[in-house]
């Protein structure tokens, strides 16, 4: 009846482990002899390529000089302020469950709860999202503990059956982020101009796949390699493979932080080799301003741009010109002192486009909202995206007050709860 109760009848518990061989890291993960599933012959799960192959080999054989790279981007665990919960309810009158859960997309949990866990038919099944304390990526996947909660809470008659994660819980069991070791090479003429790039990732899933976990180590990071730089010809070749760990989807911005930590740093060392100023040798090989809309080698098309605008600023700011002397003065000190530069583009508002056709996404990543009048005068706003700190309530009630010239005060932003809202795709990679 307690949790207490079930803490101490989970520890009367005795389990007998039959140790079997384990591939915990990527470097282990070409061993056929500890298969993280025996129905497949190998850990590798694909082999995935964008870009020009044959262009890209073409110019690092004709290149001047050709500045290689290994980094490891470690995994990490989200550990959002709230951890996971859920509740489940049964009503026998009505033959509905309801899933009360820390979710970014009850719709898409509903979904899958039905469609595929089959607890329920759609219209037999309402999840809720109510205010919820973070997400980072980690709360798109639908996990087996809301899916029990609300298939259990028939099982004890209706009763409300409720799991909250602990703190050690969420760091094994909630869904990792990054974990992939990569090869960068990077191809420069007499000029200082780059020529190609050429990536090689290899990427850890974990032991299963997840929602987003396919597409994270490709579509939203090889597409993000050519970042604000002209280089004319990049290939990308990425393997993913099984390992025993927690899974891996998607965490804070998703591809875009891994293929720009892998391009700056590759920058940077390129700057060093060649003997640039990392600063200028970003300015020399930006996109220019007059080049925009500019068709990268990695299938967008970025719309318009100023980067050598923006790095100015930076560098104003940073007193960057000031730098060498404000070095010089601290090692007369006995300390050291750094600076560093860091540009990226930001991929973000996932949704329908030429583009994401293109690369194959087989969902349509629409998004919908409905606006309500009351007759005396109050509105409602209804949409399908979930708020988990981005403050919707606050941004969707002031486009519509400004829309239709009422108070502020008078707006009701409703989300996060299926039976309420039109159906969306939830929120998450800066769309909303």
């Amino acid at each position: 009846e307690t949790y207490a109760q079930a803490k101490d009848a989970a520890e009367a518990l005795v389990v007998e482990y039959e140790v079997l061989p384990a591939t915990a890291a990527l470097g282990e993960a070409h061993d056929a002899s500890a298969l993280v599933h025996d129905e497949v012959e190998h850990n590798l799960i694909f082999d995935w390529e964008l870009g020009d192959k044959a262009a890209v080999d073409a110019a690092m054989a004709s290149a001047a000089h050709v500045t290689r790279i290994d980094l490891v981007n470690n995994r990490l665990v989200p550990n959002a302020m709230e951890p996971r919960a859920a509740i489940g309810s049964y009503d026998s009158g009505l033959d509905q469950f309801t899933c009360y859960v820390t979710s970014q997309n009850p719709h898409v949990h509903r979904l899958v709860m039905s469609a595929f866990i089959q607890i329920a038919p759609e219209h037999k099944l309402r999840v809720i999202g109510p205010d919820v304390g973070g997400g980072f990526g980690s709360k798109i996947f639908i996990y087996g503990e809301e899916c029990v909660v609300t298939w259990a809470s028939k099982k004890v008659g209706g009763r409300p059956v409720k799991w909250v994660a602990e703190r050690s819980e969420s760091f094994l069991s909630d869904a990792h982020g990054r974990d992939h070791i990569s090869h960068a090479e990077l191809a420069i003429d007499a000029e200082g101009n780059t020529t190609a790039l050429r990536v090689n990732t290899k990427a850890n899933i974990g032991a299963y796949m997840s929602t987003f976990s396919s597409c994270v180590p490709t579509y939203l990071y090889g597409t993000l390699l050519a970042g604000q730089y002209k280089t004319p010809a990049i290939y990308c070749d990425v393997q993913a493979y099984y390992t025993n760990t927690a899974p891996v989807d998607a965490y804070r911005g998703a591809g875009r932080p891994e293929a720009s930590f892998l391009l700056e740093t590759l920058y940077e060392q390129a700057a060093k080799e060649i003997g640039k100023d990392p600063a200028e040798f970003r300015r020399q090989n930006f996109i220019p301003k007059d080049a925009f809309p500019y068709q990268t080698p990695v299938a967008l098309i970025y719309d318009v741009g100023d980067y050598a605008t923006t790095l100015d600023r930076a560098l104003e700011l940073a007193d960057y010109a000031g730098f060498k002397a404000r070095k010089a003065e601290a090692e007369k000190r006995g300390m050291r002192r750094g600076i560093g530069i860091s540009c990226y583009i930001e991929a973000c508002g996932i949704a329908p486009s030429a583009v994401v056709g293109s690369l194959g996404a087989g969902v349509g990543l629409w998004e919908s909202a409905k606006v309500r009048f009351s007759h005396t005068g109050k509105v409602q706003v209804m949409t399908g995206t979930h708020s988990h700190g981005q403050g919707h309530e606050t941004t969707f009630s002031q486009l519509v007050a400004d829309k239709l010239g009422i108070p502020y005060e008078d707006i009701e932003v409703i989300h996060g709860d299926t039976e309420k809202t039109p159906v969306g795709m939830g929120t998450y990679g800066s769309r909303s």
